[in-house]
């Protein structure tokens, strides 16, 4: 009888140095030169066995494996298991994850910390690189986890949701490696004397981590907000405690399991990467959140739970990003059918259920300046809602572009557009070809007065999902006015403008500097205001009130551990 094959042993955290060192130093390079760079290949085709990852039939058939089971992760303090996941699509996913003691588990992960301290930056890298390529030869298994708790369409889930998640995830790492290593691990102090001996010491610098990480997930992007946090807090050394969203657990429930089996094969304790399932209405981020043991939060979602957060986890270092409402000026273009294309794609991607969709579109009253002539508001709008028409007139483009609605919420707001203003352009409903139970919508556009009160008030709350606002304003300054008061009592995560003048771009980016808001300025080819590249832009500034924090900058990491220095007489 053949002997059974003799299965190679796990890599040791010396190799997976070896293996990872030279994308680590490429991340760095990245983040320090501004380039584009990715590691992980967007291309749906460019998985596969050939490149030692699922290709996308081997995906699906994973994560079709997945639905109805238990998704054990051998964790302490698992009391019971829940489920109750519901695809935006339709089906019931039917999977069932470990529900925690937290007076069990915390206490477990907290063991955890000082063997992982005591490994150093580089190999706390190496170990988070091996956790994302092992992410990465799963990217379209993954995707189907997105695309069904999210909503997103197939292609958006598996690039934004895989490759571009996983970008967001290495930048962090590159981050946490060079705020750590910024300071010598050791050096030698002498201080002369005079004719004495010189006074000398040996001296240690070791980042220690503050303690128990908590990322709470949100719904529609679990994978590309929920990686930052979690790989900046494993790489400065602290254990990271995921709670996902309840309506979409399963994409971070395997990236606990993918973390927790590469930290077990490279000699550290599984427990430094959790999960915190909920039961329904259970609630539990607000009591996770106040625990002592818990001493950094990453947070995305709502604007109040986030107040709430910066408000009351005072025992911890809280990193929010909340809501903001964004806002479009067009004062003129020198490409009149290029910005009407960009901004009906930037509308209509992901139903516009992005924190970095446009909301409010301030257009002066008297009309713009174009290439095409001198356009009226009423020509402006018209022509952007027949752009989006175009675009999304073929229902096959449409759900690929649109996805599905992902929660009753943002339903209710877009049934409820007449009440705001004038509808410019109406919503319609979109049959999905493969999954009839769907909620698809076309985005609103509705009109507004900007010289009206109640219209200002309308315009100034964030109202998430595919409704924007074609705003009629006196000027291009009172239209710099409007987005000065917008971004500094609402907050924005991005703003754009379109203008041929410089002194209009010089009054919108003065303005933007001010009120620390990220500018995008006269798009009209293939990149759009609610797309950000990672290692190259900030996703979000942290000095507006939609977030604390950007994404990824060295002030997300350098707070997640300190420098203790230990002296000793030479």
């Amino acid at each position: 009888m053949a002997a059974a094959p003799t299965q190679a042993p796990p890599p040791t955290t010396a190799q997976l140095v070896e293996k990872h060192r030279p994308v680590l130093d490429r991340a760095l390079e990245a983040i320090r030169t501004r380039e584009y760079w990715s590691p992980y290949p967007e291309h749906p085709k460019a998985y596969g066995p050939e490149h030692g990852s699922l290709d996308a039939a081997g995906g699906k058939a994973a994560f079709d494996a997945l639905l109805g089971t238990r998704f054990d992760l051998d964790q302490p303090g698992t009391d019971g298991w829940v489920a109750g996941e519901v695809s935006p699509y339709g089906p019931k996913l039917g999977t069932e994850y470990p529900h925690a003691d937290a007076n069990v588990l915390l206490p477990a992960m907290r063991a955890a910390m000082p063997a992982w301290r005591d490994a150093g930056p580089e190999a706390r890298a190496a170990v988070c690189l091996e956790i994302l390529a092992r992410i990465n030869a799963r990217t379209h298994e993954f995707a189907h986890a997105v695309m069904h708790t999210s909503g997103q369409a197939y292609l958006m889930a598996m690039q934004a949701g895989g490759p571009h998640a996983q970008d967001r995830g290495l930048e962090a790492v590159a981050y946490a490696f060079a705020e750590q290593t910024r300071t010598p691990g050791a050096a030698k102090w002498s201080k002369p004397q005079g004719k004495r001996d010189p006074l000398r010491l040996h001296k240690e610098f070791t980042p220690v981590p503050r303690g128990i990480s908590l990322v709470i997930g949100c719904n529609t992007f679990p994978t590309w907000n929920g990686y930052p946090g979690l790989f900046a807090s494993l790489a400065t050394g602290n254990p990271v405690l995921v709670k996902p969203h309840p309506r979409a657990v399963l994409p971070l429930a395997m990236t606990v399991r993918t973390a927790r089996e590469v930290l077990a094969e490279a000699g550290f304790d599984p427990n430094l990467v959790a999960l915190a399932a909920e039961r329904d209405g259970e609630g539990i981020a607000k009591e996770l959140a106040v625990r002592p043991e818990v001493r950094i939060i990453d947070y995305t979602g709502s604007t109040s739970f986030g107040d709430w957060l910066e408000a009351n986890a005072r025992q911890a270092q809280v990193f929010t990003e909340k809501a903001g409402v964004n806002t479009i000026v067009v004062d003129s273009t020198d490409d009149y059918r290029g910005m009407l294309g960009n901004l009906a794609f930037s509308l209509s991607l992901y139903s516009g259920q992005m924190c970095t969709t446009p909301q409010n579109l301030l257009i002066p009253r008297g009309g713009i300046g174009t290439d095409a002539g001198h356009k009226s508001y009423d020509e402006v709008v018209s022509d952007l809602a027949a752009a989006v028409d175009r675009l999304l007139g073929d229902d096959q483009r449409a759900v690929a572009l649109l996805g599905a609605i992902v929660n009753p919420g943002v339903r209710e707001r877009l049934e409820g557009v007449s009440e705001l203003g004038e509808v410019a352009l109406a919503s319609r409903p979109v049959a999905h070809p493969e999954f009839p139970e769907a909620t698809v919508r076309t985005p609103a556009i509705v009109r507004l007065d900007g010289a009206s009160p109640e219209s200002e008030s309308v315009c100034m709350s964030e109202c998430f999902g595919p409704v924007s606002f074609a705003v009629a304003v006196e000027s291009t300054e009172a239209a710099v006015e409007l987005l000065r008061r917008t971004v500094r009592h609402r907050g924005a995560m991005t703003v754009g403008a379109y203008t041929t003048s410089p002194e209009v771009e010089r009054l919108v980016e003065e303005a933007c500097l001010e009120e620390c808001a990220q500018l995008s300025l006269n798009l009209t080819g293939g990149v759009y205001v609610n797309q950000t590249a990672a290692f190259s832009d900030f996703h979000g500034s942290g000095g507006n009130p939609a977030a604390n924090a950007a994404l990824c900058d060295g002030a997300f990491v350098a707070n997640r551990f300190r420098v203790v220095e230990v002296r000793r007489q030479a």
